[in-house]
């Protein structure tokens, strides 16, 4: 998240990147990679995300990137008033985009 190679794209595009505290992001890489990536979905994990992307609207963020493939599997659009871009279905949607044209 702290990588300047997607802020710099994201700035360079217009948008004003807003990212979680520290203590944030921490929490989101430990359920990333020590629950996520096995499989693993807990609901006390989805509400600390949520209260999270629900905190980035109170920063008036007005979207959030979930910029981890493994997010989409602990929360869904439906969960959140916030509009957030999963990156596992735009990929999957630029895939099928891509393959029809082929035809």
């Amino acid at each position: 998240m702290k990588e300047d190679f997607y802020k710099d794209i994201l700035i360079k595009g217009g948008v004003e990147v807003v990212l979680p505290s520290q203590k944030d992001m921490e929490f989101i890489n430990s359920v990333i990679f020590n629950e996520l990536c096995f499989g693993e979905i807990s609901p006390t994990s989805k509400r600390e995300f949520l209260r999270i992307i629900e905190q980035m609207g109170e920063f008036k963020a007005s979207g959030v990137i979930l910029g981890c493939t493994e997010i989409g599997l602990l929360i869904k659009q439906s969960d959140t008033k916030i509009p957030f871009f999963d990156t596992t279905l735009i990929h999957i949607d630029e895939v099928v985009n891509l393959a029809l044209k082929m035809d």
